[in-house]
C-alpha cells in the first residue's frame, strides 16, 4: 500500500520504522529538512519537506494516490486539517493523531461528519493500557481479544516455581487449569513453544486464557494479586487525567502529585473524586507524607523517562506491590527488562500497534480480517486475532494436526459462538470463528492464509 505519514516526531518515527519493514510505499512529510534526510537515509522511504496540511505539498506527495494518510504532527488542528485536505484530494483512508481532551470528546463528529477513518489519542490509549494492568495487577502486561472474552497476560516465573522443568505438554496435569502458553522469553531468546518445551525459573511467559482460567492459573502458581485500592500517580499530564477519569468509575482511591500549581487547580475541577497534591514528585519527603509506602500501585507519568524509571525503582525498593513505568524512548523499553521496574508502557508503541492493526486490516482478503493486533515480547512477536468469514478458505473443517503451518506459528485460541476453545490436534477452524495466532514479528502476517506453508 501507499502510506503517507505527516510528521516525523515520536509517533511518526515509530510508524515509519515499522511500516517501512512491511513492504509498503512510504512517503514522509515534515517541515524540518534534517528530519526528512534522516528518515530517507535510515528507512526505505521517500521524503517531502513542507507543511503537511498544504494542498500544494500534499499534491507534491501524491496524496491522491495514497491508501492511508497518517497525520501525526504536534498540532491537533493541523492533523485534522491535513486529513480533510488529503481526503478532498482523493486519499482513501485518513488517520489523525488528536491529543486534546476537548477534541477527544468529539470523536464521533470527527469520524462521521468530517470523514476521518480513525482518530487516535496516544495519551488516552496509554491510559487505557495502564487501566487494564491495574484491573489485573498480577500481570506485567495484559492484552485483550474478542471484546474481552480472551486475555493474554505477560508474567514472570519466579525462583523455585512449581513450573520449573515442566514440559508444556504436562502443564494441565500439574496445574489442573487450561491455558495456552503462546510465547516465552528467556534472557535475550524468544520462543513460540511446542508441547515438548521445558519451562524454567525466571522465564517470562505469555498466557492466553479466559479471565477466570487466567486467575485460577496464577493462583495455582502463587503469584495472583488481589485488586488494588490505593493508586498514586506522579505527574498530572494528559495520561494522568484520562487514567484518573477511568479509575473514578471503580472503588480505587487515586492521588495525583503534580508540580504545576495551575495544573493542580485544573485537575481538581476536572477530577472531583481524585486527591490532587501540589508538589515535586521526586521529593522523597513529600512522597512519604502523601502515602507512597501505603500505596498499592505507583505510576510515574513524568515527562522525563529517567525520572519515571528512578521513581519506579524507588517504589519497588519500598515494596510497593505494583509499579507501572511510562517510557517515551522505545530504546529504553528492552533495557528495563533487566531492572525491577514492574510493568512498562510506551505511548509510541500503543499508538503504533493501533495504526498498524488498521493498515493490516485494509490488506486482508475478504475471508479473514485482523480484528486485533499486539506486539509482544519486546516487539519480537505478534499476537493477532482473525475473524474467519469466507466459507471457501482451504483450512476450514480440517483438524489442526493435519494442517501445515509455517515455522514458529501457534494457533493460541479459537472463539466459537462465544465459547473459548483451547486448540488441540482434532479441533478445526470454521466460518465465524475468531482465531488468535502468535507469530514472529518479522513474518508480518496480513491475512489468515499467511500462516500456512
Amino acid at each position: 500500500m501507499r502510506i503517507l505519514i505527516i510528521g516525523d516526531g515520536k509517533v511518526g518515527s515509530t510508524l515509519i520504522e515499522r511500516l517501512s519493514k512491511e513492504d509498503h510505499d512510504i512517503v514522509v512529510i515534515d517541515t524540518n529538512p534534517k528530519v526528512i534526510e534522516n528518515a530517507v537515509n535510515s528507512c526505505d522511504v521517500m521524503g517531502v519537506v513542507g507543511n503537511g496540511a498544504s494542498y500544494t505539498i500534499l499534491k507534491e506527495a501524491e496524496a491522491d494516490k495514497a491508501d492511508i494518510i497518517i497525520a501525526a504532527t504536534n498540532s491537533d488542528e493541523l492533523n485534522i486539517l491535513a486529513c480533510l485536505v488529503a481526503k478532498k484530494i482523493g486519499a482513501k483512508h485518513t488517520i489523525a493523531r488528536v491529543r486534546s481532551p476537548e477534541y477527544s470528546k468529539q470523536l464521533q463528529f470527527l469520524k462521521y461528519e468530517l470523514g476521518l477513518s480513525m482518530v487516535i489519542n496516544p495519551e488516552y490509549e496509554t491510559a487505557a493500557e495502564i487501566y487494564r494492568i491495574l484491573r489485573f495487577p498480577s500481570a506485567i502486561k495484559l492484552d485483550v481479544f474478542c471484546k474481552g472474552k480472551v486475555e493474554m497476560a505477560e508474567v514472570q516465573i519466579g525462583e523455585n516455581s512449581i513450573l520449573d522443568n515442566t514440559k508444556l505438554i504436562d502443564l494441565y496435569d500439574k496445574i489442573k487449569v487450561k491455558v495456552i502458553i503462546g510465547a516465552i522469553q528467556r534472557g535475550e531468546e524468544v520462543f513460540i513453544p511446542k508441547g515438548n518445551f521445558v519451562i524454567k525459573n525466571n522465564d517470562i511467559i505469555h498466557i492466553t486464557a479466559s479471565h477466570k482460567d487466567l486467575s485460577e492459573f496464577l493462583k495455582a502458581l502463587g503469584i495472583y494479586k488481589d485488586r488494588l485500592k490505593n493508586i498514586m500517580i506522579i505527574g498530572g499530564g494528559k495520561i494522568a487525567y484520562y487514567l484518573a477519569n477511568m479509575l473514578s468509575e471503580t472503588n480505587m482511591n487515586v492521588t495525583i502529585v503534580e508540580i504545576d500549581e495551575k495544573r493542580c487547580v485544573e485537575l481538581s475541577e476536572a477530577l472531583p473524586k481524585a486527591r490532587i497534591v501540589y508538589g515535586n514528585g521526586t521529593d522523597q519527603m513529600l512522597l512519604a507524607e502523601e502515602g507512597i509506602y501505603d500505596a498499592d500501585a505507583v505510576i510515574p507519568l513524568m515527562g522525563i523517562d529517567e525520572e519515571n524509571i528512578i521513581l519506579s525503582l524507588y517504589a519497588n525498593k519500598h515494596n510497593v506491590p505494583k509499579t507501572i513505568t511510562k517510557i517515551n524512548n522505545s530504546s529504553l523499553v528492552e533495557l528495563l527488562g533487566t531492572l525491577n521496574t514492574g510493568s512498562v508502557v510506551s505511548p509510541r508503541k500503543v499508538t503504533a500497534d493501533r495504526i498498524v492493526r488498521y493498515a493490516r486490516a485494509l490488506q486482508n482478503s475478504e475471508g479473514s480480517m485482523v480484528n486485533t493486533l499486539y506486539r509482544i515480547v519486546n516487539n519480537k512477536a505478534e499476537a493477532l486475532e482473525f475473524l474467519i468469514t469466507d466459507d471457501t478458505l482451504p483450512v476450514l473443517h480440517i483438524p489442526l494436526k493435519n494442517l501445515k503451518f509455517k515455522q514458529n506459528i501457534l494457533v493460541a485460541c479459537i472463539i466459537r459462538n462465544n465459547k473459548l476453545i483451547y486448540p488441540a490436534g482434532m479441533d478445526t477452524i470454521e466460518v465465524g470463528d475468531n482465531v488468535i495466532v502468535i507469530s514472529p514479528a518479522e513474518q508480518y502476517i496480513k491475512e489468515f492464509q499467511d500462516i500456512m506453508e
